[in-house]
């Protein structure tokens, strides 16, 4: 990808100009994937991923040296990103904790920037951070068979929607897939994970063989794992449109 990013050492985005900076720094050594390429992807993609990150508190995935240097989860916002970029302050066991909320494609492209390859996002909003507006499904295949998958999501289809739900299905990058149910953000974490816990046993009542929600992997086999624990406060899940290492 020539980019704009390449050429020069700054980009504007929309009222913001954001410098670049070490834009041919190569952040995956296979293919030559560059920064410049990584922030200039998130520029273009922002218009549809800003829906999928809006309100909610980010914990940035950091590869600042590229795959096979360090990787860190950043939760914390730095005292040094600029004050144009919404943050929240949520609680935590012990004190509290002041997130990135990715609002615009600016703080999109800075966070790129700052070698956040992967944002990750909270199920909740950062206006109301104990009652989710989703509900996720992961899909945890025990094998690389994507006919399992398949199977695991027209399923999910069946009984969500015979519950009165309209789920989605969403690609998470690696293997798995994440079944995702809008909600009215009514419920506390732990009703709605009661929920996902009992819709995920009819799942599997329904393809016993396929399907499980066994938490060893060694009570297993080869069946797809439906794991519905990411349902918790301040868990997260990775947005559609995120690059991932």
């Amino acid at each position: 990808m020539a980019t704009a990013v390449r050429r020069g050492q700054s980009v504007r985005v929309g009222r913001r100009t954001i410098r670049i900076t070490h834009p041919d720094k190569i952040l995956f050594p296979e293919t030559g994937i560059t920064k410049g390429e990584i922030v200039d992807y998130y520029h273009r993609v922002a218009p549809v991923m800003l829906p999928h990150l809006h309100g909610r508190p980010v914990m940035l995935q950091r590869i600042p040296e590229g795959l096979g240097g360090p990787v860190f989860y950043q939760k914390q916002i730095s005292s040094y990103f600029p004050d144009w970029i919404h943050r929240t302050t949520v609680t935590k066991q012990g004190g509290t904790v002041t997130h990135v909320v990715c609002d615009d494609a600016a703080t999109l492209v800075y966070l790129a920037n700052q070698g956040c390859l992967t944002p990750h996002v909270w199920l909740s909003r950062a206006n109301d951070p104990d009652r989710p507006d989703r509900m996720i499904t992961d899909l945890d295949p025990s094998t690389d068979d994507v006919a399992d998958v398949r199977l695991a999501a027209r399923v999910a289809r069946e009984v969500l929607t015979e519950a009165g739900l309209q789920p989605y299905l969403m690609a998470t990058g690696s293997r798995g897939f994440h079944v995702v149910v809008p909600l009215r953000r009514a419920a506390a974490f732990d009703q709605v994970r009661a929920v996902a816990r009992g819709l995920a046993d009819a799942l599997v009542r329904r393809a016993p063989e396929r399907l499980t929600t066994a938490g060893r992997k060694a009570d297993r086999g080869n069946r797809v794992y439906l794991d519905v624990l990411r349902n918790a406060y301040a868990a997260t899940a990775v947005p559609a449109y995120a690059v991932r290492p």
